[in-house]
């Protein structure tokens, strides 16, 4: 049991439950076994509203990886063989273990990653229909039969499972990455090495708690922990090594190159979904009010660290000023705080590096002519706390219109005219998401037919759900995650001949 956790959670108010006792771990998960690392190294987990340390879990390395990827081969072996049904079975009984202990999920999660505690639930039941989805999809992985062209021979396509599974998760969802990679990999028959984020591996060993309670065999799930400083070691190991066919990163554009770039050696299958620069357009026919409830909820959830979180706001001049304006009123309606706390909204950054980032992206933008609106700066509670912010009259040349600032800042941009704000939205080298308001119903089948972007939310921002295929185009990515497509992913498609 993780002890510094508990007193964490008794000192903000929370009473845990028995079930703590079980869910919070410090070691890792390694062929159904609860490991330290080969050489007995930890390292330490910051709760990001007050630097506390939570506990310590393993710090292990490519040997400890290694160790991890054989025993996912050899159950591989077993576990591809299993029905569909079955595996379905499984995936059903983890579902409902995590859906039984959303609240205890959620209290782990919002201690290791800030995030509001209805944030936090929200993501527990989030992450939880990815198991509901896959433990029906799990029979339906279907082949196909091909009319032949020659009547002595009868042609058939299979789908078998790829093999072992390496999966690399962000911080910003440490619960729901997991589970959307991983029911799709168990239920195509795949078996998974799974290498959390630094700074947010509990919820993961939480996962692996419930999943081994729910009776998935040793060595199909493998939970590996380190820290920043191993992680380009264990990193490699997953991308190179023969008994690893899968590669599976949710994270940096940065870091997905150089993963896919590893993984060449091996011509590994490889997933990816990267960073975002998504744009947020407000035409002159849309609904103001719709637009800036909209934007408040794409921009600030996760106190903005989400990859499809708006990061470029344009609004058009007949609706700029008012939009503007609202923006910034409903903006300082959120209440700032610890995630702990049932009042807040908004939650702290995940580090310091974050809060500097977002310090730049402003700095940047006011430099260039921008006005803050509010917020602009740390917040007065200290750390990493800052300020939601609203910028208007950002031009397009900002640093923020090029990187994404997975950070608390709105910046808006005024646009003329349809073309011209196509060519700014288009105007990068990643595609994501992309979102727009409009009445205008010509307007709307052009603009997300031209968007270069893989998913589009028209009048609606909340577009996440365990049916739809999560993927990006341009460098945001390779292949879709959930959705019947995520069982792609972890299948290879096999054709039979058979002579007649």
């Amino acid at each position: 049991m993780n002890i510094k956790l508990v007193l964490a959670l008794r000192r903000v108010g929370m009473v845990p439950t028995r079930k703590y006792s079980t869910l919070l771990k410090d070691r890792a998960y390694v062929n159904g076994s609860w490991v330290a690392s080969s050489d007995g190294q930890t390292f330490s987990i910051q709760n990001p509203a007050n630097g506390q340390s939570l506990g310590e879990v393993p710090n292990m390395g490519a040997k400890d990886a290694e160790v991890a990827i054989a025993h996912a081969y050899d159950a591989f072996s077993s576990w591809r063989e299993t029905t569909g049904k079955w595996r379905g079975q499984l995936l059903r009984r983890w579902f409902d273990l995590v859906t039984k202990n959303e609240k205890e999920l959620g209290e782990i999660l919002t201690a290791e990653n800030g995030k509001p505690l209805a944030e936090a639930r929200g993501e527990v039941g989030y992450g939880a229909s990815f198991l509901d989805w896959y433990a029906e999809e799990a029979r339906r992985n279907y082949g196909d039969f091909v009319p032949s062209p020659a009547r002595n021979k009868k042609m058939i396509f299979i789908r078998q499972p790829i093999g072992v599974a390496a999966m690399i998760t962000p911080w910003n969802f440490p619960n729901a990455m997991i589970t959307r990679k991983v029911g799709a990999a168990l239920a195509a028959g795949c078996t998974t090495v799974i290498k959390p984020a630094e700074d947010t591996p509990l919820s993961a060993l939480a996962l692996a708690q419930l999943a081994e309670e729910a009776g998935i065999p040793p060595g199909v799930i493998n939970i590996i922990t380190c820290d920043r400083g191993n992680t380009p070691a264990v990193g490699e190991v997953l991308c190179k090594s023969l008994l690893v066919n899968a590669i599976s990163f949710t994270g940096s554009t940065a870091t997905g190159k150089l993963l896919l770039q590893m993984s060449a050696s091996t011509v590994k299958k490889a997933s990816m979904e990267l960073g975002g620069n998504a744009p947020f357009i407000v035409f002159d026919s849309a609904d103001v009010d719709k637009a800036v409830e909209g934007a408040m909820n794409c921009k600030f959830r996760g106190t903005g660290q989400t990859c499809i979180c708006a990061n470029r706001i344009f609004a058009q001049s007949g609706v700029y000023e008012e939009f503007c304006e609202k923006l910034s009123a409903a903006t300082e309606e959120l209440i700032v705080g610890d995630g702990m706390d049932e009042t807040t909204t908004t939650g702290p950054l995940i580090n310091e590096k974050a809060v500097e980032k977002v310090e730049k992206h402003i700095n940047d933008a006011v430099s260039h002519g921008g006005k803050i609106m509010t917020g602009g700066g740390r917040h007065s509670l200290g750390g990493n706390f800052f300020q939601p912010t609203v910028v208007r009259d950002v031009p397009t040349d900002a640093l923020v219109c090029r990187e994404e600032t997975f950070g608390p800042l709105a910046p808006v941009m005024r646009f003329s005219t349809e073309e011209e704000v196509m060519a700014l939205a288009n105007a990068s080298e990643v595609g994501l998401a992309g979102y727009f308001y409009s009445q205008d119903i010509s307007q709307i089948w052009r603009v997300a037919e031209r968007l270069e972007v893989g998913m589009v939310g028209i009048n609606e921002t909340a577009i996440s759900a365990d049916c739809i295929a999560f993927g990006g185009v341009k460098e945001s990515g390779l292949g879709r995650e959930g959705s019947k497509y995520g069982l792609d992913e972890y299948s290879e498609m096999k054709y039979i001949c058979f002579g007649v």
